[in-house]
This record gives C-alpha cells, sequence and structure tokens, in this order.
C-alpha cells in the first residue's frame, strides 16, 4: 500500500480530470498549444508567474521558500503520439491519428498535482522549478528548452523526471545508477542513382542495389565493430526504392534507429554509419546523403540523486518494492540533455497495462497521487 499524504490523496480527483481533458485531446511535438494553456491556468491559478513558449510551447514555473538552498527541477513531457487509440474511453482521444499511448498526460497532471501541493506545503528553503516540457517523442523538446535558455533563467543544483512503465507492474519502482535508458539517432539515408530499364541494367546506376547491400552492411556494424560487451542496437526500419518490375529507379532511401547505453559507443556507430555510406557511394557512383533528424545521449543518473530518489520511493512503495539493480532500459527520452547539464536522477513508477505506444495503452490514475508523492518527497528530503 503507496504511503500518500492526505493532502495529494484529495487532489487526486483533481489530477485525474486534468488528466481526461489532456488525454481526450492530445497534441503532437511543438503543438501542445492546448495543453500549455491548461498547464499555464493551473498553475497561474496557485500564484505562480508563469513562463510560456520556451522552447516552443515549455512552460516553467518557480516554488520559492524565500531562503537560500538547492534549486530541484522536476521535468514532465506533454506531448502524445501519431496514432490511433483503441480504448473505450468516455474520455479517449478525440483527435484521429493522435493519442496519449505513452502516458505523457498523466506524467503532466502528476506533476501539476506536485506543484498545487508544494504550494500549499513549501519547501523550507531553495525553490523548485517546474518544467512541462514539449516534444519528447523524437522532437527534441529537451534541448530545445535548454537552447532557449531553460537553464540560464533558471540553473537548477539537481533534475528529476519519471515515467511510468508498464514492465514493472502496480506498486513497483525502479532507479539505477549510471546509464539508465539508451541513446537515440534517427538515420535518414537518401539514395542517388541513375534509373533505366531492367534488360539493360549496365545503362544505369542502381540505387536499389546500393540500399539492399547497405541495409546489411548497417546491420554488421554492431556484430563486428563494436565491444560485445557494450550495449549497441542498429536496425533499419524501412527501405524504398522502385515502382514497378521492370525499371531500375533513379533514386531508394533508408531509415532506422541507433540506440546505446554509452556515448562513445554511440559516437563510434555514427562514425561507423558516415563510413559506410561515403564507401558505397565511391563504389557504386551513386550520391549517397546521410542525415541525423534527431539524437540525443544516454540518460545516465548521478550516483547521490538516483540514492535520494530510491529513498523517496522507499517512502512512498516501501524500500522493498524498489529495484536498484535493475538493468538499463532499452527505451530513450531527451531528458538526458538535462542530465547533461545537471545531476539528477530518471525514475520508473510500475502499474498495470499494455506496453507504452500500444494503441491499447492506458495510463492507471491512481499512480497520480504517487507519482506527485514521490516527487514531493524528492523535494522534502532535499529542502526539508
Amino acid at each position: 500500500m503507496a504511503v500518500v499524504p492526505a493532502p495529494l490523496l484529495a487532489l487526486a480527483p483533481r489530477m485525474t480530470e486534468w488528466r481526461h481533458r489532456i488525454h481526450a485531446w492530445p497534441e503532437l511535438g511543438f503543438e501542445e498549444e492546448r495543453t500549455a494553456a491548461l498547464v499555464a491556468q493551473v498553475l497561474g491559478g496557485l500564484g505562480l508567474e508563469v513562463h510560456a513558449g520556451l522552447g516552443g510551447t515549455g512552460v516553467v514555473a518557480v516554488i520559492d521558500s524565500g531562503k537560500p538552498g538547492l534549486s530541484i527541477g522536476l521535468r514532465a513531457d506533454m506531448d502524445a503520439l501519431p496514432m490511433d487509440e483503441h480504448n473505450d474511453l468516455p474520455y479517449r482521444s478525440q483527435r484521429p491519428g493522435v493519442a496519449h499511448t505513452c502516458g505523457h498526460d498523466g506524467h503532466t497532471s502528476a506533476l501539476l498535482g506536485t506543484a498545487e501541493y508544494l504550494v500549499a506545503h513549501p519547501p523550507a528553503s531553495g525553490r523548485v522549478v517546474l518544467i512541462f516540457q514539449p516534444a519528447e517523442e523524437g522532437g527534441r523538446g529537451a534541448i530545445k528548452m535548454v537552447e532557449d535558455g531553460l537553464f540560464e533563467r533558471w540553473p537548477c543544483d539537481e533534475v528529476y523526471a519519471f515515467h511510468n512503465m508498464p514492465l514493472l507492474g502496480t506498486g513497483r519502482a525502479s532507479v539505477r545508477t549510471g546509464a539508465t535508458l539508451q541513446s537515440l539517432a534517427v538515420f535518414e539515408i537518401g539514395i542517388e542513382g541513375v534509373g533505366g530499364h531492367a534488360a539493360a541494367p549496365h545503362k544505369a546506376t542502381d540505387p536499389l542495389q546500393v540500399a539492399a547491400r547497405l541495409a546489411v552492411d548497417i546491420g554488421a556494424i554492431v556484430g563486428r565493430h563494436i565491444d560485445p560487451m557494450e550495449a549497441a542496437l542498429i536496425n533499419v526500419g524501412k527501405l524504398q526504392a522502385g515502382t514497378t518490375h521492370n525499371i531500375i529507379p533513379s533514386t531508394a532511401s533508408l531509415s532506422g534507429t541507433i540506440r546505446a547505453l554509452s556515448k562513445d559507443v554511440h559516437e563510434e556507430m555514427l562514425g561507423r554509419l558516415h563510413a559506410l555510406c561515403e564507401g558505397h557511394a565511391r563504389i557504386s557512383g551513386c550520391t549517397i546523403d546521410l542525415q541525423i533528424p534527431h539524437s540525443c545521449p544516454p540518460c545516465v543518473n548521478a550516483p547521490e540523486q538516483a540514492a535520494l530518489a530510491a529513498q523517496a520511493l522507499g517512502d512512498v512503495l516501501g524500500a522493498e518494492n524498489v529495484e536498484t539493480d535493475r538493468r538499463a532500459y532499452p527505451f530513450s527520452d531527451d531528458f538526458s540533455y538535462m542530465l547533461e547539464q545537471w545531476p539528477g536522477a530518471y525514475l520508473f513508477l510500475g502499474m498495470d497495462s499494455a506496453m507504452c505506444h500500444h494503441p491499447t495503452f492506458r495510463f492507471d490514475d491512481h499512480l497520480l497521487p504517487v507519482a506527485a508523492s514521490v516527487f514531493a518527497r524528492i523535494v522534502q528530503r532535499r529542502l526539508g
């Protein structure tokens, strides 16, 4: 049984209402106008000064004790995914092709609940920086906020974030020291050759053959160039070329992802990918253009802050329900950019649901006061 302060239990219906409103009107990265407006309205109603439009649609507010002390950053992501929801709910997504199937509506609502609780029960020292981030889903929202002056305007000594985790199950949690989520790089490769008749391939420069060979060679990068003791993934998810059986196309394209737990391994794979593209271009005579539209480093938890997060999780869920030695997850989150700026921790709260990004994923509303309690305990343990 989770230990949730009575005031946060009393706030649970309001957090649930906020989540259902956000869930019914999901918005993609950098389009979170309606969600950001709700966040700003709630924070403004608490008497906080609201700073909107950071990094596009990000929102920031500060709860300041007025006394010297640490500055603690708490972050929640606000964006939805470009997919349909397959849940029969009264508050299901009202926007075809857009849905909160990762739980960011719950993350946002839990941080709003934390804000209301901390306004009524302010820290004894220091301040809390509330960060509502746009575009976590591959949209570079965190780095946009950082580039827009987030930490110049509101320096933090530590930063924390959480994510729901169906792999853990209800009442469980995990946080670990070191790399806890993998890096992510999205690659897009465009290949331009010379098309022609399939009966005269010697008069063409076939980009489809190059794309096929590249796809095989890319898959071998991890197995032949990366230390087998390192965690690393590279995947080609799309290969497109051609229109019919007897035409050699003039263009082809591939795209995929790179993931690693080490920033050095991440950079090694990117370097190998560049070398492959350059080599195939020289051999084939095709023009090959490699683009990396999105890249973020691994999420790396600092030892002191990970230990503090584990204590806060134990305060709420019981130490026996907190895993601190669980292996890192193969997912990614651009909160890593904030962890590169300040020491902090990314933690996971279990719940029962289909996995994130599945059309039947469903955030558990009972997790809202639990998550808010964990955030509050982090603040209380740090700031009194």
